[in-house]
């Protein structure tokens, strides 16, 4: 399946920029008899597995929603487990993040992570910071509403302050403003375990992006069903709300 489906890619047409909702790990544990902490042990491969094959395709931009707002809202078992196993993922990879010229960067509330993990994460984006392969984006305790919101609340200070005028905010300083600065919008969304929707993620940064839904459940998640949705990719038309007009669909709609 996946030399089938690698054959069918064209490798100038990749997008620069995919983003993935993981989500389905408590579920896969489930249906197995096991814990949900299982359940997200089990998901880091299908992490290693798409960051691997993004390197390898030549995608630019990685982003992986690690972690909302709303999940400190889970158990604390849970939370702690979690935060446990992103601090495991760091130490673990860091290797083959040097390895592989992957650079990691995070976004969302990380003050609201714990001391040891804040270190940890630093220390592995600091080493990794001349990496120039791939950028892989870790969003971990981020929720599109508040990155509007921060941004809202800086850019409400600059005016105040006499460094910016109401009038001069326009889409491109909003966006500098956000979590995702001087980091392209996706070009394709990806969520696994069949959700139809955003969950709170990149709420601003999806305007225009392509979605693409499927029922695997994130652990089930590898090469073959990330090669499928870049597939399903180059076949959408991206018109970003224009109206693109061609010499094949003019001569479809005389036809």
């Amino acid at each position: 399946m996946t030399a089938i489906v690698t054959s069918e890619l064209d490798l100038t047409r990749l997008p620069r920029h995919v983003a993935i909702i993981m989500d389905g790990n408590g579920r896969w544990a489930q249906r197995r008899g096991l814990t949900r902490i299982e359940g997200h042990k089990r998901g880091k491969d299908s992490v290693r597995a798409v960051v691997e094959t993004s390197r390898r395709l030549g995608i630019e931009y990685l982003s992986l929603f690690a972690f909302s707002t709303e999940n400190w809202g889970r158990p604390r078992r849970e939370v702690d487990a979690l935060m446990r196993l992103l601090r495991r993922y760091l130490r673990t990879e860091l290797n083959r993040m040097m390895k592989n010229e992957v650079r990691l960067r995070a976004i969302g509330n990380l003050k609201r992570l714990p001391p040891v993990l804040q270190h940890e994460l630093q220390a592995t984006i600091e080493a990794t910071r001349h990496n120039q392969r791939l950028t892989v984006l870790l969003a971990v305790s981020y929720g599109g509403q508040e990155d509007i919101l921060q941004a809202a609340r800086a850019l409400a200070h600059a005016v105040r302050e006499g460094n910016l005028q109401p009038d001069d905010i326009n889409e491109q300083i909003f966006r500098s403003y956000l979590n995702t600065a001087g980091i392209p919008d996706p070009d394709l969304l990806i969520r696994t375990s069949g959700e139809m929707r955003l969950s709170n993620f990149f709420l601003w940064q999806s305007a225009y992006t392509e979605i693409y839904v499927t029922d695997t459940l994130w652990p089930d998640f590898r090469e073959p069903q990330y090669l499928t949705a870049l597939a399903h990719y180059q076949r959408r038309d991206r018109r970003f709300g224009r109206i693109i007009e061609t010499v094949e669909r003019a001569v479809r709609a005389a036809r």
